[in-house]
């Protein structure tokens, strides 16, 4: 198993000194795993928040993402030295395809391949993907093994479960990570995950988020305020009861939150 840490502090839509405030204070906090991606235009703010923290190097557990642009065998690599050259590091502890290259245009193999060579350049200490359904995951699998997959990064809070996807994952091994675990804050207002933030002392976030964490999957959720970052780190300690957990179940809705026009056909 590949130690991402279960809660990490995501960085999507956050710009400039928002996203500076947002990675030194959750470092204050205590958070060790920082999600970022080329498309988010902040890796150099991210890289700049890291050095000035403090934080020994191998406390730290950096995510970045290469973006769709970036696929070609000729162009993956150098967009990747790129991002370590903006993050100031020599490694990232992982490096995701953001998302399957637009209507298949370029095929999985050849970016599947590509990132496997970055990795043994020392590029990357972990390779991984997102956004991908279990077609491409599968295609994926193919070239690198089902092994070399740290994670599969994906859509998932109560409002969307990806069920398919996390079963076909699940069933080869491969760890999950969730990204909008908080569905944008609209956990927040969900009158059954209010009734068991009030019975557990939580807040619904902190509801959301180990729910999430109790299966097994990793968060990334974001926040530009310190008292939130501070708070979401309580999910660690919260344990909901199987009553708990098929209440949540039970909020499946498909509301899918990241549908671009480029999106694959979903599962």
């Amino acid at each position: 198993m590949h130690q991402i840490p279960a809660l990490g502090l995501g960085t999507y839509r956050l710009k400039e000194q928002q996203v500076i405030d947002s990675v030194r204070n959750g470092l204050e906090l205590g958070y060790r795993h920082i999600d970022t991606a080329q498309i988010y235009g902040n890796e150099a703010e991210v890289g700049q928040a890291i050095a000035e923290s403090g934080v020994a190097r191998s406390e730290l557990f950096v995510t970045t993402k290469i973006w769709v642009d970036n696929l070609g065998a000729d162009k993956l690599i150098p967009s990747l030295e790129e991002s370590l050259r903006k993050l100031r590091l020599e490694q990232v502890d992982l490096t995701l395809i953001h998302w399957p290259s637009p209507n298949d245009e370029i095929q999985v193999a050849e970016y599947m391949a590509a990132l496997l060579e970055a990795k043994a350049a020392g590029l990357a200490a972990h390779l991984g993907v997102s956004n991908f359904t279990n077609a491409h995951l599968q295609q994926a699998m193919e070239v690198t093994g089902p092994d070399q997959i740290a994670t599969h990064q994906v859509e998932i809070h109560p409002f969307l479960q990806n069920r398919k996807v996390v079963a076909f994952a699940q069933e080869h091994g491969i760890h999950l990570t969730a990204y909008m675990p908080l569905a944008y804050g609209k956990v927040m207002t969900d009158p059954v995950i209010q009734d068991i933030a009030g019975r557990h002392a939580a807040n619904p976030a902190q509801v959301a988020l180990a729910w999430a964490l109790q299966q097994g999957f990793a968060v990334i959720p974001s926040s530009t305020k310190r008292a939130n970052l501070e708070s979401n780190l309580g999910a660690l300690k919260l344990h909901l009861s199987d009553g708990d957990m098929a209440a949540i179940a039970g909020l499946e809705r498909g509301e899918r939150l990241a549908n671009p026009d480029f999106a694959p056909r979903w599962d």
